[in-house]
């Protein structure tokens, strides 16, 4: 049993908990980058690991901290190239019925990654495995799982919640989450949530 499934972590699915063949599984980048690519399962695994504390923080008035294991987002940017013209990226998940898109402003965040695992153990399906975002800086609808395609475009567009009401920005904002670590409710000042 992983460490979120343990703190009775919450679990949300816009289309379901999707069957994945990891033999066949690819991350798609395309858009604006100096060379489209598909990483397989494995050539992922090849690339630059690291073990991030962070929060991720649910708009539906949760927040659970953890270490995440993955891929600085700082770090696979070295590899895809985005041009100079890409202000943001659209992640898109199994079944490219969820997709959200994010600036790359908001994306430079120090603790953003893409994200396979949990205190060491590989993330579970239903959190979003075996790939999924961490976007700490932003609620947890903009932190995709089941990542399977990432877009670089020039523009902002909707998404599966934003295009039934909520924000666009994901922006965290000031109010009181429940802290699954401790179980008590806490104050949060918005924007990422450093202070517990």
């Amino acid at each position: 049993m992983s460490v979120l499934k343990e703190m009775g972590t919450p679990v949300f699915m816009a289309e379901g908990v999707p069957r994945i063949d990891m033999a066949n599984y690819t991350l798609k980048i395309s858009g604006l980058v100096e060379s489209e690519h598909e990483f397989g399962w494995d050539e992922i695994m090849q690339l630059p690991k690291s073990c991030l504390n962070a929060r991720l923080t649910s708009v539906s008035g949760w927040s659970v901290r953890a270490d995440w294991d993955g891929i600085r987002w700082k770090e696979f940017l070295k590899i895809v190239l985005p041009k100079p013209e890409a202000t943001h990226a659209t992640f898109i998940g199994y079944g490219r019925v969820y997709t959200t898109t994010v600036p790359l402003t908001d994306l430079a965040a120090p603790r953003v990654m893409l994200v396979y695992g949990v205190a060491c153990e590989p993330i579970e399906a239903e959190y979003g495995g075996p790939l999924r975002m961490l976007i700490p800086n932003l609620y947890g609808y903009k932190s995709c799982k089941w990542l399977t395609w990432i877009n670089f475009t020039d523009h902002m567009q909707g998404g599966y919640w934003e295009d039934r009401g909520y924000s666009r920005s994901g922006i965290i904002e000031p109010g009181i989450t429940f802290d699954l670590n401790s179980k008590t409710y806490r104050e949060i000042k918005g924007g990422e949530v450093l202070g517990f």
